[in-house]
């Protein structure tokens, strides 16, 4: 390590944690017994990526998405995904207006911060090219004209992993755009009794109020990227990545984009914890939202019905832990 990060002062989380602890109760008004998938969610917020939902309907997605924006206080844009639609329907169309006698830009539902693409497999693949392209340059080109997205800008595309008739499945090369691929499962017993008690007089979204601004998120995301990661912890993320690509139940193992995103969502998750270092725990509990959707099975794993989840649970018994008896003093 140089001098210059040997001498830094340690970073104060204190206004990471009580942000996140604000959204998280925020959202927990409305969204029951999801606490590990908001806390990812907020892991996307702050890194900042996009999230692929894929999941049954009626589980809560759009009430999820719902949730975080109005939260945040933040614009938010459902777009619901057809084989009809188009292109322009996303980005926006330039109409030209007799009135100035000129063409005039009117904005797509993507120029909003959170956006719930719903149903993404259902349009055809420039439709979903044209998304997608919004979500990694964070920008749309419309006639030559190059038009910023707003920030924060965050994508939560759903998918039905079940009904697969009529739709467009996204290229593994749009998939692994995604930050990570989360789901919410089935409420247990006494949470969905908790939900029907909540929903029986009024909509729990109309009274939430926003919590936090986009600037406070834009802010405390920068804060998460000074969180430091010392190279014993690098090694391990390399270590797991690179037994993916040795893994020959896979076809396909994770890209250089997926050890990038490893590392920074393990950052952001250590902030929202209140710490200034990375630990193992972190990258653990990131490896299956992370990674799973960048893997390939092979034929082979396929027919022995093993899924991407359970060879990356193997890879993390299998690799070992690094071990260090208190991980900042390597920062200090």
């Amino acid at each position: 390590m140089d001098a210059e990060t040997a001498n830094e002062p340690m970073l104060d989380l204190t206004q990471v944690q009580r942000t996140a602890r604000s959204l998280q109760d925020s959202i927990a008004k409305v969204i029951v017994g999801k606490g590990p998938t908001v806390e990812l969610l907020l892991v996307a917020l702050l890194t900042p990526g996009h999230v692929l939902i894929e999941d049954i309907p009626g589980i809560g997605k759009t009430t999820l998405a719902k949730s975080l924006a109005r939260s945040l206080g933040c614009r938010f844009q459902r777009i619901q995904f057809t084989p009809d639609l188009l292109p322009s329907d996303i980005t926006g169309v330039n109409v030209f207006n007799q009135k100035v006698a000129e063409f005039e830009f009117r904005a797509g539902p993507i120029m909003a911060q959170i956006v719930l693409a719903d149903e993404i497999n259902r349009a055809g693949p420039r439709t979903q090219s044209a998304l997608l392209e919004a979500m990694e340059e964070r920008q749309v080109t419309v006639d030559g004209v190059t038009y910023r997205l707003p920030q924060p800008f965050l994508v939560l595309a759903t998918q039905n992993p079940i009904e697969m008739e009529g739709t467009f499945p996204l290229p593994e090369a749009q998939v692994d755009r995604f930050l990570m691929r989360i789901s919410l499962g089935y409420p247990d017993r006494e949470e969905e009794r908790t939900i029907l008690r909540r929903h029986a007089a009024t909509d729990p979204l109309e009274g939430l109020q926003p919590v936090a601004s986009a600037e406070e998120i834009l802010q405390l995301a920068t804060r998460c990227r000074s969180v430091y990661v010392s190279p014993s912890i690098e090694d391990y993320i390399l270590a797991l990545v690179r037994a993916t690509r040795e893994e020959h139940s896979l076809d396909l193992g994770v890209s250089p984009r997926g050890s990038i995103a490893l590392h920074q969502t393990a950052r952001c998750l250590a902030a929202l914890h209140g710490r200034d270092f990375v630990v193992p725990d972190d990258v653990q509990a990131l490896v299956l939202p992370v990674l799973t959707h960048r893997l390939i099975l092979s034929s082979q794993a396929r027919l022995r019905d093993r899924s991407a989840k359970d060879i990356l649970s193997d890879v993390i018994l299998r690799v070992p832990v690094p071990v260090e008896e208190r991980w900042s003093e390597a920062k200090a």
